[in-house]
């Protein structure tokens, strides 16, 4: 397997600290980007710019401007992008009702555009080379939505919509864009879950204010029982990054927790979607 240009997104922790570190192992060159490197982040920038094969990059997703600086300053120091890790992102917990619109936009910003922002800037130069990968991180809870993480399922639905549409587009022309669904595992992200605006919204729902203890009490109890690594999603990036094009899968889950579950989701939808497909005159597409 020949060395690649890989950038990845939100590499201060979690799935994309791992992850960066894995395929830089393999003499993969890394672009790892996070937010703030000069400032809450700066520690973990000046870490990670110690591992061999990888360069830190500041870029804030939600940002046009900072994408745009970011995405060219790997351009002009390597010629391309060969795959993207959209893998930045953030949660949300409570009840639906309390979220405003703006924290909706919010988790729509971080979650769906800030990774499509990434995607228009490295496909046309994968189309033009007839190679290349986009991995999009999405969850679990983009395939099914989850009481109490209504906004952040929703951003990540869009998320997994946006994917799976390029990725019957995209093929024919040398470039896979596929999708990491991930279950739950204990990072960093876990601690830095928002809630809504309109806590006066909640108020409403007394009736139910006993369910989040329970949802976190039995999280809690998977992974005391499963104990999910996170390094299984780096691992997943990197069986994905090797794979010969045209073969990945359009999906993957890593959750050893509650994974079935989704895949069996997966499965069922999948061969429908295929008949579909077929009906719409589109099978080609899914060779």
């Amino acid at each position: 397997m020949s060395n690649k240009v890989v950038l990845i997104t939100g590499t201060n922790s979690g799935f994309g600290w791992l992850t960066a570190k894995s395929v830089a192992a393999l003499g993969h060159k890394v672009y790892a980007t996070m937010r703030d490197t000069t400032g809450k982040n700066a520690e973990k920038a000046r870490e990670l710019s110690g591992v061999e094969n990888v360069t830190v990059v500041d870029l804030e997703v939600t940002d046009e401007a900072s994408v745009k600086k970011a995405f060219e300053s790997v351009i002009a120091a390597e010629g391309k992008v060969d795959v993207l890790v959209n893998n930045a992102g953030a949660s949300m917990f409570g009840v639906g009702e309390t979220s405003t619109a703006a924290d909706l936009q919010r988790m729509l910003d971080i979650n769906v555009v800030g990774p499509w922002r990434l995607m228009k800037l490295a496909l046309p130069g994968m189309r033009e080379r007839s190679e290349g990968l986009i991995i999009n991180v999405t969850s679990g809870f983009g395939r099914v939505s989850f009481p109490f993480f209504t906004m952040y399922c929703a951003s990540k639905f869009a998320l997994e919509g946006l994917s799976e549409g390029l990725f019957y587009e995209l093929r024919p022309l040398g470039v896979d864009a596929v999708i990491v669904e991930p279950g739950g595992f204990p990072t960093e992200m876990g601690t830095k879950t928002q809630t809504g605006a309109d806590t006066a919204a909640g108020d409403g729902y007394k009736a139910l204010e006993e369910y989040p203890s329970k949802i976190f009490g039995a999280i809690g109890q998977l992974f005391e029982t499963h104990k999910p690594d996170p390094q299984y999603i780096a691992d997943a990036v990197v069986k994905l990054i090797g794979m010969p094009k045209g073969e990945r899968p359009v999906r993957t889950v890593v959750d050893p927790t509650t994974g079935q579950f989704i895949s069996a989701i997966n499965e069922a939808t999948q061969a429908e979607f295929d008949k579909t497909m077929e009906a719409y005159g589109l099978k080609e597409l899914l060779a």
